[in-house]
């Protein structure tokens, strides 16, 4: 089967971590209407490796954030580009958006989010099956 991958990594204020989270799992079940077949978030916990970029470098962390990595896997592009297209005007995810958008305290800023779309070029299941999935162009 060919996976298709969205991957994110934003920085959340702290304090608003657990309302953050809350969130989340909604969003995450929205997802999964829309035919994500998963969708996991994870929250930094060791940043740094001498000699590469953090990921608290690449969303400029301050230090009253945290590090969400993310990701939501589909069981295709065609599926991804199409829970993309609808899940933005679902009414529920406006409604839960919004209190996390408020510039007065701003928990999600879009403009710190790293984002990007992932073919799958390698599949190592927990069974040991090493497979590649897709030639990589």
């Amino acid at each position: 089967m060919e996976n298709y991958m969205d991957g994110f990594v934003l920085p959340v204020p702290r304090i608003h971590l657990e309302e953050y989270v809350g969130v989340a799992q909604k969003v995450a079940a929205i997802w999964k209407e829309y035919g994500a077949s998963s969708y996991f978030e994870f929250v930094g916990d060791d940043l740094q490796l001498e000699g590469t970029r953090s990921f608290a470098e690449l969303v400029d962390l301050k230090p009253d954030e945290v590090v969400i990595f993310g990701w939501v896997v589909f069981p295709s592009k065609e599926v991804r580009d199409q829970a993309n297209r609808e899940v933005p005007s679902d009414l529920r995810m406006a409604e839960l958006v919004a209190p996390l958008t408020d510039p007065k305290r701003l928990i999600f800023d879009a403009g710190r989010m790293v984002y990007g779309g992932f073919k799958t070029s390698l599949n190592f299941l927990e069974d040991g099956d090493l497979s590649t999935i897709e030639k990589i162009t």
